[in-house]
Protein backbone atom coordinates (compact mmCIF):
# COMPACT_ATOMS: atom_id res chain seq x y z
CA UNK A 1 0.00 0.00 0.00
CA UNK A 2 1.29 3.46 -0.84
CA UNK A 3 2.09 5.61 2.15
CA UNK A 4 -0.67 7.99 3.12
CA UNK A 5 -3.17 6.41 0.78
CA UNK A 6 -6.36 5.34 2.50
CA UNK A 7 -7.99 2.03 1.60
CA UNK A 8 -11.43 2.20 0.09
CA UNK A 9 -14.32 -0.23 0.25
CA UNK A 10 -16.12 -1.19 -2.93
CA UNK A 11 -19.10 -3.54 -3.13
CA UNK A 12 -19.33 -5.59 -6.31
CA UNK A 13 -21.56 -8.38 -7.56
CA UNK A 14 -19.95 -11.50 -9.02
CA UNK A 15 -22.15 -14.32 -10.23
CA UNK A 16 -25.07 -13.11 -8.14
CA UNK A 17 -23.12 -12.69 -4.89
CA UNK A 18 -22.10 -9.39 -3.35
CA UNK A 19 -18.53 -8.91 -2.16
CA UNK A 20 -16.93 -5.96 -0.41
CA UNK A 21 -13.42 -5.42 -1.71
CA UNK A 22 -11.03 -3.38 0.43
CA UNK A 23 -7.96 -1.98 -1.28
CA UNK A 24 -5.99 0.86 -2.80
CA UNK A 25 -7.41 0.67 -6.32
CA UNK A 26 -10.09 3.00 -7.63
CA UNK A 27 -13.71 1.95 -7.44
CA UNK A 28 -13.84 1.92 -11.25
CA UNK A 29 -10.89 -0.48 -11.39
CA UNK A 30 -12.43 -2.82 -8.82
CA UNK A 31 -15.76 -2.82 -10.69
CA UNK A 32 -13.96 -3.50 -13.98
CA UNK A 33 -12.11 -6.48 -12.52
CA UNK A 34 -15.28 -7.83 -10.89
CA UNK A 35 -17.17 -7.51 -14.18
CA UNK A 36 -14.42 -9.42 -15.98
CA UNK A 37 -14.52 -12.21 -13.40
CA UNK A 38 -18.33 -12.33 -13.64
CA UNK A 39 -18.13 -12.48 -17.45
CA UNK A 40 -15.56 -15.30 -17.33
CA UNK A 41 -17.67 -17.29 -14.86
CA UNK A 42 -20.75 -16.92 -17.07
CA UNK A 43 -18.73 -17.90 -20.15
CA UNK A 44 -17.50 -21.10 -18.47
CA UNK A 45 -20.96 -21.87 -17.06
CA UNK A 46 -22.50 -21.59 -20.53
CA UNK A 47 -20.19 -24.38 -21.73
CA UNK A 48 -20.50 -26.43 -18.51
CA UNK A 49 -24.06 -25.82 -17.25
CA UNK A 50 -23.95 -28.52 -14.55
CA UNK A 51 -21.00 -27.09 -12.60
CA UNK A 52 -21.69 -26.11 -9.02
CA UNK A 53 -20.50 -22.67 -7.94
CA UNK A 54 -17.37 -23.91 -6.17
CA UNK A 55 -16.14 -25.87 -9.19
CA UNK A 56 -17.09 -22.95 -11.43
CA UNK A 57 -15.03 -20.57 -9.29
CA UNK A 58 -12.00 -22.91 -9.36
CA UNK A 59 -12.22 -23.39 -13.13
CA UNK A 60 -12.54 -19.63 -13.56
CA UNK A 61 -9.42 -19.09 -11.43
CA UNK A 62 -7.51 -21.69 -13.46
CA UNK A 63 -8.59 -20.12 -16.76
CA UNK A 64 -7.72 -16.60 -15.66
CA UNK A 65 -4.34 -17.69 -14.29
CA UNK A 66 -3.61 -19.56 -17.53
CA UNK A 67 -4.35 -16.41 -19.53
CA UNK A 68 -2.20 -14.35 -17.18
CA UNK A 69 0.81 -16.70 -17.35
CA UNK A 70 0.63 -16.92 -21.15
CA UNK A 71 0.46 -13.13 -21.43
CA UNK A 72 3.32 -12.71 -18.97
CA UNK A 73 5.45 -15.27 -20.83
CA UNK A 74 4.67 -13.64 -24.21
CA UNK A 75 5.65 -10.23 -22.84
CA UNK A 76 8.89 -11.60 -21.38
CA UNK A 77 9.71 -13.29 -24.70
CA UNK A 78 9.05 -10.07 -26.66
CA UNK A 79 11.26 -8.10 -24.25
CA UNK A 80 14.01 -10.71 -24.62
CA UNK A 81 13.68 -10.62 -28.42
CA UNK A 82 13.96 -6.82 -28.40
CA UNK A 83 17.09 -6.96 -26.23
CA UNK A 84 18.65 -9.50 -28.57
CA UNK A 85 17.87 -7.30 -31.59
CA UNK A 86 19.59 -4.36 -29.92
CA UNK A 87 22.75 -6.37 -29.28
Amino acid sequence: MAEGKEKSRTTVSIYGQNYTIVGDESKNHVHDIANRVDDKMREIKSVNPYLDTTRLAVLTAINVMDEYVKLKDDTAQKNEDELNEES
